[in-house]
């Protein structure tokens, strides 16, 4: 298992920008894809963006194609989330997560999935 927690959530106005981090530790960490889903309020939780533990792969959600980049650091063990020109609908609760598949995080994870605690991304009109 991969403990993962999560930094850098807050309050913004829209159009703005944040930068999400998430910390991991555990087991061969640099070797795993690692992700972001989201969930809004009264929604189900959504994929946002995927990494491969090379970074030569990365895969978007439609929605965030454009604003969102994804991006990791092995020798830090963490993966950052930049999202700019944030809009109302981007309110949610971020999650990042880990799996020796990034296939799997891109349909939303499973049972070999590792997830974090969340951070609360509030953006105001």
């Amino acid at each position: 298992q991969v403990q993962l927690v999560e930094s850098g959530g807050g309050l913004v106005q829209a159009g703005g920008s944040l930068r999400l981090s998430c910390a991991a530790s555990g087991r061969t960490v640099s070797s795993y894809a690692m992700g972001w889903a989201r969930q809004a309020p009264g929604k189900e939780r959504e994929f946002v963006a995927a990494i491969s533990w090379s970074g030569s792969r990365i895969y978007y959600a439609d929605s965030v194609k454009g604003r969102f980049t994804i991006s990791r650091d092995n020798a830090k063990n963490t993966v950052y989330l930049q999202i700019d020109s944030l809009k109302p609908e981007d309110t949610a609760v971020y999650y990042c997560t880990a799996d020796p598949s990034i296939m799997t995080i891109h349909v939303g994870g499973g049972p070999s999935s590792s997830w974090g605690q969340g951070t609360q991304v509030t953006v105001s009109s």
